[in-house]
Order: structure tokens, then sequence, then C-alpha cells
């Protein structure tokens, strides 16, 4: 009751908390964290929003203010300045690309934007030198080094430092200017897998919706958050999941860890925080079940123990029993639970489909519910919410109550409502506005009842839970008319303990299928030397023996999951090179970007052809 915008959710929470920390963040690699209560936050975003608007910002939804930064305190206080003075935020992401970041920066024209490091700040000093566009005001939480500063003549932009800004505003200070519900609090650039990226328009209203409506499902139970938990805060903010479930903690007067800002590292900051709330995307849980078997493979007992560990929990899982104290926790999984920090207790996973075996997996080796989220940024962040004991369905739960949902017929693809099938349409208050400027692609999407057209295909099964079954849009034809859904195909393969990411291609006018794979670089020697196959990374992937031997293992696989003949690849090619946000082939939400990796394997590609039909 009245929390109705995030200036709102942040007071509640401020009560909520009775005066214990709210933002947390290493000062360096073996510190202890150190961290902020939710006054001191408070303050400091008066401060700051006090600061930007004695430097010419003005306190309403007109106002853009550009965030370029990984996640850091300093984010979490931009963002609520902006919140607690009705300013709007737009966030900037490093995978963007100089030619996105020039889109986003003259279509939303940001004159004041906000960089954590000098890199950033001479990639943006770099493009208003150019005459790409304009900034006023550049702020960094950095000390400005002498190529900033060397760049920063031939501009007309003014430097502040971040601390300046606070200050400035501490010695100017403002009365908040709350916003409406209905006010805009961002502008989310999706990066589509195609094209520029699309600013999807979400209001206060959008967030506290969306949020109440997945918390709401499960805040009594497998949801329940108080001011004793504890979020690991790594996932990409400038993204709406992590802000989403950051709007959560904060509602409940909990606490947020940021990561020191490498992955490489984030291990080391879980032991440190020992997080209780663990927001997981598919491609780090798929890393985690690999290492794990990949270390149960090196010894006939270690693997013996953990299958057997598996199966036993499976089997309570079966009974909707979700349990840390068997003897096999004590045994197998008691190590698994304190790699994550040993008090994990709400682990939550979207942004892309995760395999029901994996999920499955990390449910009875961590003993918890695990909850997958389903959604997508034009609908804030979550359309749908799985529930404890629906394990072995598949489906992505039950909707959010913030949303009613539809099936709506995809006849080209023969599905149809009346029979349970068809296109994902959503309905609610989590609905976006629009995107930016952008009326011709906002038709595309909503339509003018109002109804969100996610692209996805769904189906509704027996316990009334939906499952999502194929895209509208992604999907190829084969020379003798089957449909093909590579995304679906792919997750499957990936289950390979020997294979870490793979790319499969069909033409209309060819009858069979090939796969560009790319084999997992800690897993495939244990892998290899177990068939035989020696040799560095190198050397395994250009060994024929061993193209063959992942090829064999990838139509088992496929064949175990119920792929038909057509949806298994006659040819693969290995190849050494992730994909990744940084080379193109990947979106930042790790969505493959089918068009760039067929250019960048085109001549693999003709090759396999070659003879193939």
């Amino acid at each position: 009751e009245g929390v109705n915008t995030l200036h709102d959710t942040f007071l509640h929470g401020l009560k909520l908390s009775e005066g214990g920390p709210c933002l947390g963040w290493r000062p360096g690699p073996d510190q202890p964290y150190k961290w902020l209560t939710y006054q001191e936050v408070l303050t400091r975003s008066q401060h700051f929003g006090s600061g930007l608007l004695h430097e010419g910002a003005v306190a309403n939804p007109d106002q853009f203010i550009g965030i370029f930064s990984q996640n850091r305190v300093e984010w979490k206080i931009t963002e609520q300045a902006c919140n607690s003075f009705s300013m709007v935020v737009v966030p900037l992401y490093d995978t963007l690309g100089p030619q996105s970041i020039k889109h986003i920066m003259t279509q939303c024209n940001l004159r004041i934007v906000v960089v954590d490091n000098n890199a950033k700040a001479k990639c943006l000093l770099g493009g208003v030198k150019d005459g790409q566009y304009t900034i006023e005001t550049l702020i960094i939480m950095a000390q400005p080094n002498e190529e900033t500063n060397a760049l920063l003549k031939d501009t007309n932009v003014k430097l502040l430092t971040f601390t300046q800004v606070e200050e400035i505003g501490k010695n100017n200070l403002k009365e908040f200017v709350p916003p409406k519900p209905s006010d805009l609090h961002t502008i989310c650039y999706t990066s589509g897998t195609t094209g520029l990226p699309k600013g999807v328009m979400l209001t206060h209203g959008n967030l506290v919706a969306n949020r109440a409506g997945v918390f709401a499902i499960g805040n009594q139970s497998f949801l329940k958050m108080d001011n004793n938990d504890v979020h690991i805060s790594y996932l990409p903010l400038a993204h709406v999941f992590e802000r989403i479930v950051c709007v959560q903690v904060f509602t409940a007067g909990a606490s947020v860890g940021f990561f020191q800002g490498d992955v490489k590292l984030l291990m080391g900051d879980v032991a440190a925080l020992r997080p209780t709330i663990f927001p997981m995307v598919p491609r780090l849980i798929n890393r985690m079940y690999d290492k794990v078997w990949a270390g149960a493979n090196q010894s006939f007992f270690k693997k013996f123990l953990l299958e057997r560990a598996v199966k036993s929990k499976m089997e309570l899982l079966k009974r909707g029993i979700i349990t840390k104290d068997t003897i096999w926790d004590k045994l197998v999984f008691r190590r698994v639970q304190n790699m994550m920090g040993g008090r994990g207790r709400i682990f939550i996973t979207g942004a892309a489909p995760v395999s029901l075996e994996v999920l499955n997996f990390m449910r009875v080796a961590l003993g918890v519910t695990f909850t997958e989220g389903y959604g997508q940024t034009e609908a804030t962040a979550a359309i749908s919410v799985t529930i404890p004991g629906d394990y072995n369905s598949g489906s992505v739960g039950t909707p959010a109550v913030s949303n009613v949902v539809k099936l709506v017929d995809v006849p080209e693809k023969n599905y149809y409502a009346k029979d349970g099938k068809g296109e994902v349409c959503v309905k609610g208050t989590n609905v976006f506005v629009g995107y930016y400027k952008d009326e011709e692609k906002t038709k595309e999407t909503l339509d003018e009842d109002g109804w969100l057209h996610t692209g996805d295909v769904g189906m509704w099964l027996p316990n009334g839970s939906l499952k999502i079954i194929d895209r509208k849009k992604n999907i190829f034809k084969l020379a003798q008319g089957e449909y093909i859904a590579p995304e679906k195909i792919e997750s499957i393969f990936t289950q390979s303990p020997a294979v870490a990411q793979v790319f499969l291609h069909g033409e209309s006018l060819k009858a069979s299928l090939v796969a560009v794979v790319i084999p997992d670089a800690e897993a495939l020697s244990t892998w290899c030397s177990g068939k035989g196959q020696n040799g560095t990374y190198q050397e395994l992937c250009a060994n024929e023996n061993v193209k063959k031997l992942i090829l064999e293992d990838l139509l088992a696989v496929g064949r175990k999951r119920g792929l038909k003949t057509f949806e298994l690849p006659k040819k693969i090619h290995l190849s050494t090179e992730l994909f990744s946000v940084e080379n193109d082939l990947l979106t930042p939400t790790f969505k493959s970007r089918r068009p760039q990796l067929y250019q960048r394997y085109k001549t693999e590609i003709e090759e396999m052809y070659q003879g193939l039909d």
C-alpha cells in the first residue's frame, strides 16, 4: 500500500531496513565488503540529484540522464537520484558498439552522461569530437587522466567528477520532486538480433506493477525476502532483469552487494558476500553444470557417487521435495552449495531458455526451488514464473498477476489457439508504453487493444502453466518442406559435455542441416582422453577423429531428447572462437546473432554442403 513509484519503493525499504545495509562493494580483491545504509544512499542520491539540477538539469520526465557504467554503488545512486527527482535514466552498455551508442545518444539527445571510467569517457568524447553527437556535461566516477583531459580540450564538454557533483548538490540542496506512477522511469535499449537497438519506454508504474505481479505469487513462501537477505549484483544493470530484482530487494529493505566488475573474480565475490539471492543466466548455469560433471568424470568413484546422488535426489524432486539435508548433501552437494556462498535461498533464472535437465540438476544440487522467469523487456521483465512443485513439465510457470496471457493463431506454422497453442500475447500494467520515437515498430509489437505480441509460441499444459515451444520468426524451411526451429535444437546440443556453443544452419534449397560447434575449452581434454584422443585444445579441435566423436555425441543427445532425423546435422565444423558479444556474434543478452554468424562462417558452411545433397 502506498508504494506506487520507485521513489516510494526506496522509502519503504528505508523503513523496513531498520538502519541496515543497502549497497555494498569490495574496495579490492581479498577485502571484505563495505556498506552504505539506506539513509546514506538516500542522502547521497539527494546530493547527486541536487548537483544535477544546479548544473542545468530539470526535475521532470523530459530530462534524460545517460549512464554508461558497470554495476557499482554510483550506478544505483544515479538511478535513485533520477527516481526521486522525476528524471529518466537511459543506460548505455559496453557491448552496444559505436554505431548503437551514436544512435542512442542522438535519438535521446543525451546532454548529461555519467560514466565510470576514463575508457568510456574517451569513447564518448571521441564521438563528440567527431561531430556524431553533443554532450554538455560529462560526469566521471574515476579521476580523469591525461588522455581524457587532452580530448576534453577539443570539445565544449564540461567534465565533473561524481564526487564534485555530490559536493555541489550538498551545498545547493533541493527538495525531492517525486514522480507519478505514469511518469517515464527509463528508456531501456534492447539489442535486436538485427538492426539498431530499440528504446523500450518503461514507467515507474510498469516496474512497480511487475515486481508486485511476480512476488505476489511467492512472497509468502519461495520468494519471500526480508531485511536480512543479500543479493549479488553482477548481471548488467543496463538490462531490466537485474533492475527488477533490485526493486524487489529494496522493497524488502534487503541489501545489494556488487561484484568487482570482473566475471573471472565473481566466485571470489560470492564467497565473500555469501548471498541469499542469486539471479543467474543460462550461460552461467550451463557452465556450472558442465564444471561439476567434468570434475566428476575425472574418476570412476566420483562419477558413480554423483550419479547416485543425483538419482536419489531426483526421486525426491518428483515427489515435490526440495531439501539440503540428505546424506547426499553431506557427501556430494555441500561443495556445490558452498561454491555459491553456502547461504543461497532464492535462485532465479531468466533472459534465455535453460534445459529442464540442467535446471533440475541445479535444484537437487543446491537444494532450492530455482525459479525460472519468462519475459521480455517490453513486458518490463517477467510475464510468467515457475512455482514450486512444477519441476518436470518444462513450463515457464504461471502468469505474473500484473498481466494476462492469451495465445493467438500462427497458421503458417500450424499453431491454433483452439488447440491451446499459439503466439504468446500479453496485456497488463507491466506492458511498456512503446518504443521511443519509433511508432512503426511500436505498432508491429503492440496492437490497438494493448496486447503485446511477443513473437514466442507457447502452449497451455494440463496443469494450467505455460510452455514455450517455438519462435514465430526464427525458423527456416528445408528443401523437403520441414520447418526447423534452430534455437530449440541448439539448446539441446549444448547439453553434450564436450560442447560449449552451437550454430545450426539450414537452407530452403538444401535437404539437410549443418552446424558450427565450439567445443568446451575446460571439458574437451578430459572428454577426449576418455575416448583415446589427446592433445591441446587447438590440436583436438583440428582432429578429424574428435570431430567425428563430437558429431556422434550430438546425434546421440539429439535422439535421446526426441529430435527427428531431419533436425540432426549431417556435418559439423569445429571452431575455437567462442561466440561473444565482443565479436558481435551474440547480443548483450547472449542470444545468437544469426545473420552475423552466417557471414562469419559462410565459407565453412559452403564447404560442409559440398557433396552433402
